[in-house]
């Protein structure tokens, strides 16, 4: 299992990295393993630490 630090990003957020291997995958990276596009996550908190993290194909 892959451990992951929560950074401070500015004064309102706070960020983890996601793995690019994970991207590639998903096929959100390009062949020089870039993000390729622009791309929209929906996070929601589950409870006691849990979390998920869902790409979101279209902004309504």
């Amino acid at each position: 299992m892959a451990l992951n630090k929560l950074r401070q990003l500015d004064q309102n957020s706070a960020g983890i990295t996601l793995p690019k291997d994970d991207l590639r995958i998903e096929g959100l990276l390009d062949e020089n393993g870039s993000v390729d596009d622009e791309y929209h996550f929906h996070v929601r908190h589950i409870g006691d630490g849990e979390w998920t993290l869902e790409l979101v194909e279209e902004l309504d």
